[in-house]
């Protein structure tokens, strides 16, 4: 007997079923997630791996996820288990403390010991699942765990370094698994997850649950959201590749000869950093864009390597300076406009003689951005490694939104900009006419 179906009985039979329940049947059955579970919210069939929930707003992944989590202790006898959210907040308030968390689906006669000190909540056999945030993959490197729960994994900071190290300790007991609870975001690693053999996948949109939701909810989203790109991600869980008006096609990375992993001898090399804004290393700041980029003899662009994240501004100073030695850079740049001589001083804190040049930005961040996405589609411009993060931010960017233009993106705009764009003020697309016949912007034969 499933809730659903008891609610497809007559009336008088629903009445006849409860009646015959015990007070401890009816509070065992308060907490039977088997029984209230729609079907699609209780782990798939067979052996997998990952179980991936990619789900709506409102769709119960969050209850699904500690459901999950609640039966393993309780019927697989799983007792060191790693809950990973975006941040030490999202565990404390989503995963443990929320409506659905752990702390409140668990039964009175088997709920956690939730212990903030030593992160980690502790139920009554003994069991333990550990707290990890995604702003500290470090932290998941060396514990072992046989089973996990990642929450909200497309919004995760660094996802690429924690999905990697909770793998890695994903070793213990018979069979280890982990639960993906998440908002479908076009995230490089999320999509390699799900081409994953071992990896199941669940969908579902905001209104399979529209039962347990507000009614004035469902009416806003509906209004607002309906048949946007918006309302097909966060309502109908579509794993949209590209953002509508965003500059960079994801295709472009995928095409023959875009990664050169040995890139010809190098004209120039820069380092460009686009400063954090905000207060440094706050939940709200932005990243420091760091990106190390190289004008090739063929007179094509290379990025070099992306160092971008969250640092204090002595630590993003010394690993620009640093960087601009590894990879032999000219010089370092950076926009200046929020900044200020700030920028240019802490660098020199870490290296006073180190070759610096200023960047005003006079054009707004669209037509800075513009030339540089033309070089890329024009096969220009090449990159020696996959940069996952910075490939999002390419791609993802709305010029038109309204958003401000990401960190990576800032830093790699800047420095293809210094190199194959300084002094040109047209689109790089647009032949125009010089002595020898057309040529682009940047001077070279139109064929």
């Amino acid at each position: 007997m499933t809730a659903a179906k008891l609610a497809s009985l007559p009336e008088a039979s629903r009445q006849r079923f409860l009646d015959a329940l015990t007070d401890a049947e009816a509070a065992a059955l308060l907490y039977n997630w088997d029984f209230w579970a729609r079907d699609n919210q209780l782990p798939p069939p067979g052996e997998w791996r990952v179980w991936v929930i990619l789900a709506g707003r409102g769709w119960g992944k969050t209850k699904s996820g500690a459901e999950w989590i609640r039966a393993q202790v309780e019927r697989h006898g799983k007792g060191n288990i790693a809950l990973v959210g975006p941040t030490a907040g999202d565990v404390r308030d989503i995963m443990l403390e929320g409506e659905s968390g752990l702390l409140q689906i668990c039964p009175p006669w088997n709920r956690p010991r939730y212990q903030p000190s030593l992160r980690k909540v502790t139920w009554p056999n003994g069991a333990e699942a550990h707290l990890y945030s995604a702003e500290e993959p470090d932290r998941l490197r060396g514990p072992n765990h046989d089973a996990a729960w990642a929450d909200e994994l497309a919004a995760w900071m660094y996802l690429e370094e924690t999905w990697d190290n909770l793998e890695f300790g994903l070793r213990s007991g018979e069979d280890p698994r982990v639960v993906v609870t998440t908002t479908p975001k076009p995230r490089a690693k999320l999509r390699e997850i799900l081409a994953d053999p071992e990896t199941r996948k669940t969908t579902g949109s905001t209104y399979e649950n529209q039962a347990n939701l507000a009614a004035s909810f469902i009416r806003r989203l509906q209004r607002k959201y309906e048949g946007t790109r918006t309302g097909r991600q966060e309502l109908y869980a579509e794993l949209l590749e590209q953002a509508e008006g965003a500059l960079w096609l994801r295709s472009w990375f995928e095409e023959e000869g875009f990664l050169v992993p040995e890139p010809p001898k190098l004209l120039r090399v820069v380092i460009a950093i686009d400063p954090q804004a905000g207060e440094e290393n706050s939940e709200s700041s932005a990243e420091t864009g760091i990106v190390a980029a190289g004008l090739g003899i063929d007179r094509h662009g290379y990025a070099l390597a992306d160092l971008s994240g969250r640092y204090a501004p002595a630590e993003w100073a010394r690993i620009a300076c640093e960087a601009r030695k590894t990879h032999q850079a000219d010089r370092i740049v950076a926009e200046i406009n929020n900044g200020g001589a700030m920028v240019g001083a802490t660098i020199r804190t870490v290296e006073p003689n180190v070759p610096f040049k200023a960047l005003h930005a006079s054009r707004s961040k669209q037509a800075r951005a513009e030339p540089v996405a033309a070089l890329y589609e024009q096969k220009r411009i090449h990159h020696t490694h996959r940069f996952p993060r910075l490939e999002d931010q390419l791609c993802n960017w709305e010029p038109l939104s309204g958003q401000p233009s990401p960190d990576r993106l800032d830093a790699l705009v800047w420095a293809f900009t210094e190199l194959m764009l300084t002094g040109q003020h047209v689109t790089p697309t647009l032949p125009i006419v010089m002595k020898g016949g057309p040529r682009d912007a940047l001077g070279n034969p139109v064929q």
